[in-house]
């Protein structure tokens, strides 16, 4: 035999003795690394340089549902997996990538976990209650820890990559719970306490509507909410905000406070726009006359609206002709009347009113006649009074003749 023969055949034993040490050494629960070779819609073949390729059947490429094996793997791809089970006379090699994956997951969660760390996760299905996410294993995320907002419908979340936070790490019951909300929440706070940095009082922005409440609206003022308190709505009186006010709407507001240490922001719609007195001197003039609503009633006067935020005062002395004790009398609130205009000083924010002047004087009563000198009285008119005399000077009653006999007693 030649030396050349010789090495070929000590060449093909070596090659020999290591494929059987391999098919040997391969057992239930090993870990080996191959690549997908092949994808049929519910399984991944993998060559892992063993005599025939293995199998990984869907369940056991993901820890969540896949509707299709390509979802999770590609032909080409490097894996590592666990060997689930062995059967050489029928050639049958089944492969867990799920199980290696859960292996190195949870120890990358529990990193995650105490760091606070953010990742991306890619959401993988949509359940009851929430979505799920493949992160080495079962990943859940709630409804409620998935936006900052409320979300109905979640059917579009499929797909969809999200940035997330571990909630909670259960390795003992296999439970991981994810959120966003919290990353969202950590990136709002800190973009709110920015843009609160850069906000001056007195500044007017514009806004939108976010929220109404029955104390007042909640305005986005570029990525952060301020309050706009009920009584900073409107000049006029409100009632409530849903009234004059609507979610969406667009509105310029005025900055009254910024608390960037209780996070706060007070905000004024009404500020914002020309006050009432500002245009009072050219809408109202001395002499006009206008209607208006009796707003208070005091002692000295009513205060009547002439226009939103606009009152002026009717003294008691011009409230009505006749005299009156108190305005009550003759007015209650809530009434509309008629005013003249006396005085107008928007720089004092005063409005001087009359309703008598918008009412004509009713005419003087008679005075009692009286006879006048020397005039004639019948004696009909007088009756029989005995202490009653009539001369041609006029009407006379003298105490002589009342007291006469009385006083000729006394003598």
């Amino acid at each position: 035999m030649s030396e050349e023969t010789k090495n070929v055949q000590e060449a093909a034993e070596i090659a020999s003795q290591n494929e059987m040490e391999q098919i040997v050494s391969l057992k239930k629960g090993d870990t080996v690394k191959g690549t997908i070779v092949k994808i049929e819609d519910n399984q991944a073949y993998v060559s892992i340089g063993y005599k025939y390729d293995g199998v990984i059947p869907i369940r056991e490429l993901s820890s969540v549902h896949l509707d299709n094996a390509a979802d999770a793997v590609a032909v080409g791809q490097e894996v590592e997996t666990k060997v689930v089970s062995i059967d050489d006379e029928k050639e049958r090699l089944v492969l867990s990538k799920r199980a290696i994956d859960s292996e190195n997951a949870w120890e990358e969660l529990e990193k995650k976990f105490e760091s606070g760390e953010t990742f991306e996760v890619t959401v993988a299905d949509v359940v009851k209650g929430g979505i799920v996410a493949d992160v080495g294993v079962r990943g859940f995320i709630p409804a409620s820890m998935v936006e900052r907002h409320f979300v109905e419908d979640f059917s579009d979340y499929k797909g969809r990559m999200l940035r997330v936070k571990v909630k909670e790490l259960d390795r003992e019951n296999n439970k991981v719970i994810l959120s966003q909300k919290d990353v969202l929440d950590e990136e709002f706070e800190a973009n709110k306490l920015k843009l609160m940095g850069d906000l001056k009082e007195g500044q007017v922005l514009e806004g939108t509507v976010q929220r109404l409440t029955q104390f007042g609206a909640f305005v986005d003022v570029g990525g952060v909410d301020g309050l706009v308190h009920v009584s900073e709505i409107a000049w006029n009186h409100v009632d409530k905000p849903a009234d004059v006010l609507s979610e969406g709407d667009k509105v310029k507001v005025k900055v009254l406070k910024v608390d960037p240490e209780k996070g706060k922001i007070s905000l004024s719609i009404k500020a914002a726009q020309p006050g009432p007195w500002d245009t009072a001197a050219e809408q109202f003039h001395t002499g006009d006359i206008v209607s208006g609503e009796v707003r208070r009633l005091v002692n000295f006067g009513a205060f009547v609206e002439i226009a939103p935020g606009v009152e002026g005062l009717v003294h008691i002395s011009q409230i009505s002709h006749k005299h009156i004790g108190t305005p009550h009398e003759v007015l209650k609130e809530g009434q509309t009347v008629q005013v003249k205009v006396l005085d107008v000083n928007p720089s004092e924010k005063r409005v001087s009113l009359s309703i008598k002047e918008t009412e004509e004087a009713p005419a003087p009563a008679p005075k009692s006649e009286r006879p006048s000198k020397g005039s004639s009285v019948r004696k009909e008119d007088l009756g029989d009074n005995p202490n009653v005399s009539l001369s041609n000077q006029g009407l006379s009653i003298t105490l002589g003749e009342r007291f006469g006999d009385k006083l000729s007693k006394l003598k």
